[in-house]
């Protein structure tokens, strides 16, 4: 009789090719991922996945494989949410996913005030940095920057973010204020790849300093932040965040960077779970509370979550 774990792990690996990633995603170690594999194979008599240079690749049986147990997983999580809407406890766990510098500065104090009020409840906090899928159980609640699009999701919005120009002043005493209508000859620039920047702000960036050169490039914003305050060169950052560091200083380019809309994401089957309802309300309130630290210029944000001009 077939384990249904082994299929958990198949799933896993065919989905990202590499052991470490699923492993990652599976948080285990990539001996249990490999052992998982071989005692399903050992199961079915055939071989699912090859390893191959570019990953491991379902065979002709695990493509088969792979679309059976697909289907399985859809109809036990479809199961384990319809159950679990039914639970009227004010108590246990609620897992939110973010990007790292939202949960670090904005949702971690939140998360902190919740459990004293509800003491009997956990909040899982996983910042990661591809979108976790709600539809899957990997999270009960996304806090995204950009709009989801899926019918099964419920989607909110509860806040924006501006952003802004920033330097070090040692940075700027050695290379002097940006020439911005010259495009910036000169001039380092430190760029983003993922968490809270998206691409218009990185489009604005490169189109405001065209003559200046990419010093940096990284997927953290707080890497961000911390290499532009010891001089590493101009970058556009969250103004929650980059108007608090002492070692930056706020740049006045021809026009501002454009803002990005903060949306609060749950599965339809999953919002009226008292629990992940209690945390939803308890994100959205804290949230705009901090409007006016996240949104200084308190610009407008239309429904795509790109400022209105």
């Amino acid at each position: 009789m077939l384990d249904w774990d082994d299929l958990r792990f198949f799933l896993a690996l065919a989905r990202t090719g590499s052991l470490s990633a699923a492993a990652r995603d599976l948080r285990v170690a990539q001996s249990t991922v490999g052992r998982r594999l071989a005692s399903l194979e050992a199961s079915l008599g055939v071989r699912l996945l090859n390893r191959t240079p570019d990953g491991y690749l379902p065979t002709l049986a695990g493509e088969e494989v792979r679309v059976q147990a697909e289907r399985l997983e859809a109809e036990a999580l479809t199961l384990e949410r319809n159950v679990g809407g039914r639970d009227t406890r004010l108590a246990g766990l609620v897992r939110v996913t973010c990007a790292e510098t939202v949960a670090t500065q904005i949702l971690a104090p939140c998360v902190a005030a919740l459990h004293a009020d509800h003491p009997e409840m956990m909040v899982e906090l996983i910042s990661s940095p591809r979108e976790l899928s709600l539809a899957m159980r990997e999270a009960d609640i996304a806090v995204r920057l950009t709009r989801s699009e899926l019918h099964d999701l419920i989607v909110r919005k509860i806040g924006s973010l501006d952003f802004g120009l920033y330097a070090g002043p040692a940075y700027l005493d050695r290379q002097g204020e940006p020439d911005y209508q010259a495009g910036c000859p000169g001039h380092h620039l430190i760029t983003q790849t993922d968490d809270i920047q998206e691409a218009a702000q990185t489009s604005w960036l490169a189109d405001l300093a065209p003559r200046a050169r990419v010093a940096l490039l990284t997927n953290s914003h707080e890497a961000a932040v911390l290499a532009a305050a010891q001089g590493g060169g101009l970058a556009c950052l969250a103004r929650f965040r980059a108007d608090r560091e002492n070692g930056l200083r706020r740049l006045t380019p021809p026009s501002p960077p454009p803002g990005v809309a903060i949306w609060l994401v749950v599965h339809r089957d999953n919002r009226h779970t008292p629990r992940i309802r209690t945390v939803l309300t308890h994100i959205g309130g804290h949230v705009r509370n901090l409007a006016q630290a996240l949104s200084p210029e308190g610009v407008d944000r239309s429904s795509n979550g790109k400022a209105n001009r």
